[in-house]
């Protein structure tokens, strides 16, 4: 079928909507020298200025990657991440107009861990130590009483979440409304929940964590457990909280493990997760910790917030997902992706950002303009003066390249840039050039006398070969240029491999149908017009 020109046809009109609807859907962004982004200075952060020069030198090479994976996970676009000097990394970010986005994608740790929930009872058998301990830190005057709503927010969450008093809460949470008010500092502000999880009103939660911070405090926790806040703010009636884990302090497993992750909606609750795959040995790990766990709980800890920490109800295997409510799905697609790159080896932190315009100026991208639009035009006029109605057909192949190159440009999410169109520039000539190959040598052998036919036919048979080693090598040299480049020297070899790819298919699929086409509609004593 598709050796027939319906069939042909048929090939070109599915490639050309395709490109079109890519356009139409992705789109084609501008690279930062075209439209200008947003430019971040990082360091590795040493507070105590302990590392050597040594270590810091392989902090940042490691981190360098890592945030490279971040920023251009496919190695198409032209986000420039190098490093400046022994400890200094330099992100631009091209047509990036949000920096508090670029600042959460790059500032996350992404440290992924897994811990079991712990039971809160020794917590409860503790927590009047602590609160001796807050007062003997502070002393009672530095406190403050906690306010009615907190009391009130207590019982309502106890009857709305719980439905009957906890006896663990009632003994640490205030319930004897006799008490003195600044004896239990920190218990009064805590609400028992079960299964290792405690709830803290919102306007209470860095009173906690002042609490928490104190020397002395969290050291008197048992041996191997640790408390977490939530990532989240969650919603009780009018009043909103935060949750606090009791956590085992060892990881079963980290994201050293991970092997993918994908951001998606759970179909049933339709709330944002991101979902992710362990590789075999996390796998195995994750099937026999579940497997012996089921019933209690598991935290999915990131940066030190747990995200979610659902109950075990069945043995899990080498999959998973972490809930994120609400949240839009672009910070789940973030999320995924940090995941996917993986923890930066020392944290990095932000020593300058600036906004910044795009490096040619209006002016040049106009002149840049003017100028591919007489070189284009010169390019019809002279194919079509030189070649007639061939050079008509070879034109309209040629306008079907580009659509199918700026598709290419935006199914892969590279920017258009000065580069990249140095690149579309250099593979339009290839086009034009395997064209006229073609051509010439269809005039070779219509003047030894070979029918017009067989003169199309063997045109661009003979000419095939040299068609074909001429893109091979450029090819493999755009391959060679995006393997060792970075910034935008990968973004001229990915246009020009993909303007490869599409000019090798114009010169030698479409143009040979369209002649196809021409050589139906005319008498076979008909002269061709090229």
């Amino acid at each position: 079928m598709f050796g027939t020109i319906k069939g042909r046809l048929l090939i070109i009109a599915a490639v050309v909507i395709a490109s079109f609807a890519t356009l139409y859907y992705r789109g084609i962004t501008r690279g930062l020298d075209l439209s200008g982004g947003i430019y971040l200075a990082l360091e590795i952060e040493d507070p105590d200025g302990t590392m050597t020069p040594e270590l810091r030198r392989d902090h940042v090479d490691r981190n360098l990657e890592i945030l490279r994976n971040r920023l251009d996970p496919t190695g198409t676009g032209e986000q420039a991440v190098q490093r400046v000097g022994d400890d200094r990394i330099v992100v631009e970010l091209p047509g990036e107009t949000n920096i508090e986005r670029a600042r959460d994608l790059i500032s996350q740790t992404a440290f992924l861990e897994f811990k079991l929930v712990e039971e809160l009872t020794p917590l409860v058998e503790i927590l009047p130590r602590m609160d001796r301990a807050v007062l003997a830190e502070l002393g009672p005057d530095d406190l403050d009483a906690p306010a009615d709503t907190s009391r009130q927010f207590q019982q309502d969450l106890r009857e709305g979440v719980f439905g009957r008093p906890d006896s663990a809460s009632a003994d640490s949470a205030g319930a004897d409304s006799t008490a003195a008010p600044a004896s239990r500092p920190l218990s009064d502000l805590l609400l028992m929940g079960g299964d290792g999880e405690m709830q803290v009103l919102e306007q209470d939660v860095e009173r906690v964590k002042r609490y928490l911070a104190l020397p002395g405090v969290t050291e008197l926790l048992p041996r191997g457990m640790e408390l977490r806040w939530d990532a989240t703010t969650r919603a009780l009636g009018a009043q909103l909280y935060r949750s606090i884990y009791l956590l085992d302090s060892d990881a079963f497993i980290t994201g050293e493990r991970l092997e993918n992750a994908t951001a998606g909606r759970d179909p049933q609750f339709n709330e944002t997760i991101v979902q992710f795959d362990f590789d075999r040995r996390g796998g195995r790990i994750f099937s026999d910790i579940t497997s012996r766990n089921i019933g209690n709980r598991i935290a999915i800890v990131l940066d030190e917030e747990v995200h979610s920490a659902p109950v075990v109800n069945t043995q899990i295997g080498a999959s998973g997902q972490i809930q994120m409510g609400q949240a839009p799905m672009v910070e789940a697609r973030d999320l995924a992706l940090v995941l996917r790159a993986g923890a930066f080896s020392a944290p990095l932190v932000e020593v300058e950002n600036r906004s910044i315009g795009p490096s040619l100026g209006q002016d040049s991208i106009d002149q840049g303009i003017v100028a591919g639009i007489i070189g284009v035009a010169l390019v019809i006029l002279i194919m079509v003066v030189y070649y007639r109605l061939a050079g008509v057909l070879s034109i309209v192949s040629l306008a079907i390249y580009s659509v199918l190159l700026l598709a290419g440009l935006a199914g892969l999410g590279a920017p258009l840039t000065a580069p990249g169109i140095a690149g579309m520039i250099l593979s339009l000539g290839m086009a034009v050039d395997a064209n006229v190959l073609i051509f010439e040598r269809i005039r070779e052998e219509l003047a030894l006398g070979r029918t017009v036919r067989a003169a199309v036919d063997n045109g661009f048979g003979h000419a095939m070969s040299a068609i074909v080693d001429s893109n091979i090598t450029t090819l493999i040299t755009g391959l060679i240029l995006y393997q060792v480049g970075t910034g935008p020297v990968r973004g001229f070899a990915v246009t020009l491999s993909i303007g490869i790819i599409a000019s090798f298919f114009s010169a030698v699929f479409i143009t040979r149908t369209f002649f196809l086409i021409y050589l139906e509609r005319r008498r076979t004593a008909d002269a061709i017009s090229i």
